[in-house]
C-alpha cells in the first residue's frame, strides 16, 4: 500500500528530530562549528567565544560561555576575571518546508474542510494553491547563537563594586549544575 511510505517517513523524521540535543561544553574540534575556542591575547587576556546549534538556547550559549572564562581564570592561576568586551550573536535562517504530502499518490492525499472534517481523498486539482489542506509551504525559522567575550585574569578577590567582574569559584559552583559535559 503506498500510504505506508509517507508515514515510514513521517516517523523516521520524528524521530531523528527528537535524537537532536544541545550541543554539549567542549572545546571546538577542527571542522566543527560548535564548541568554545580560547585565544591568548596577553598573559593575563583572553578573547573566548563560544558557538552551539539549532537547538541550543541563547542563555545555554551565553552561561557555556562565562563557565568557561571561570574555568580559564582558575587554569591560569587567577582568581578573578573582568569581562571587558561581551557580545552574542544570532544566525537566522528561514527554511522552506516543502508540503509533507507531496503530489504524489495519484491525487489521493489528507484533506481538511469545514463541513467534512479530516478525510484521505482524491483530489483532481492537487497542484492548485488556493484549494484545500496540504497545499501549501511553511516556513521554519533556525536560529543559532554564538557568545564572545574578552576577558582579563586579575590575582586576588574581585572588587564587589566593579559590575564586570567576576570570582571564576563562584561562578562555576553557580553555573557547574547548568553544564551538560559530552558522554563519552
Amino acid at each position: 500500500m503506498k500510504l505506508s511510505a509517507p508515514i515510514t517517513a513521517f516517523v523516521l523524521a520524528a524521530t531523528l528530530a527528537g535524537c537532536a540535543t544541545t550541543t554539549a561544553y567542549q572545546a571546538k574540534a577542527p571542522n566543527a562549528s560548535q564548541g568554545f575556542v580560547d585565544t591568548k591575547l596577553e598573559d593575563n587576556r583572553y578573547r573566548i567565544s563560544f558557538a552551539g546549534n539549532t537547538v541550543t538556547s541563547r542563555e545555554t550559549v551565553e552561561t557555556y560561555l562565562l563557565y568557561r572564562a571561570a574555568e580559564l581564570t582558575l587554569a591560569q592561576g587567577f582568581e578573578t576575571f573582568l569581562v571587558v568586551d561581551r557580545h552574542t550573536d544570532s544566525k537566522t535562517r528561514i527554511l522552506d518546508v516543502p508540503d509533507h504530502w507531496g503530489g504524489g499518490y495519484g491525487g489521493w492525499r489528507p484533506d481538511w474542510s469545514f463541513y467534512y472534517g479530516f478525510d484521505f481523498g482524491w483530489d483532481p486539482y492537487w497542484g492548485d494553491p488556493r484549494l484545500g489542506f496540504g497545499r501549501h509551504r511553511e516556513a521554519m525559522r533556525v536560529e543559532k547563537f554564538e557568545a564572545s567575550a574578552e576577558i582579563l585574569m586579575v590575582k586576588g578577590t574581585k572588587d564587589p563594586a566593579d559590575p564586570k567582574a567576576f570570582d571564576a569559584r563562584s561562578v562555576m559552583t553557580n553555573l557547574g549544575p547548568k553544564v551538560v559535559r559530552p558522554k563519552p
